[in-house]
């Protein structure tokens, strides 16, 4: 699966969907792979029918700029870069300003796939994992 991206732009942000209570909505998620875990902002997760209470944990992500307070949430699907996961965790906490994304795909997401980024092209191929077979 390829999935196009800006190339010229600062992040190599994909459009993805989410499924919660409330319906489905689209997103647009920037790929990080120094993220641990995939992020989607407060206002999203409200607007689909999840709220705090939904959460599975309480979380504080320490960061150079300080502290954000969030929650783990186990959204009903997410879709990114052509693939769709099931009862996926997502991180929720507000993420800074100024760059027009509503969360993050990071490796919680990401490890699931074999992916090779493009940049000067603007391209993600993405493919399920496979394991090696004991290539070496």
């Amino acid at each position: 699966m390829i999935t196009h991206f800006n190339p010229v732009a600062d992040l190599i942000v994909v459009e993805s969907r989410l499924w919660g209570p409330g319906g489905r909505v689209r997103l647009s998620l920037a790929i990080d792979t120094g993220s641990a875990t995939t992020v989607v902002a407060p206002h999203i997760v409200d607007d689909l029918g999840y709220n705090p209470r939904h959460g599975v944990a309480v979380t504080t992500v320490r960061s150079a700029v300080g502290e954000e307070h969030g929650y783990i949430l186990t959204v009903s699907r997410l879709a990114a870069l052509g693939f769709m996961i099931s009862r996926f965790p997502v991180h929720v906490f507000d993420l800074a300003a100024g760059h027009g994304i509503d969360g993050l795909i990071g490796l919680s997401f990401l490890r699931n796939f074999d992916y090779a980024v493009r940049s000067i092209v603007g391209t993600i191929t993405v493919r399920p994992a496979v394991e090696d077979a004991g290539l070496e």
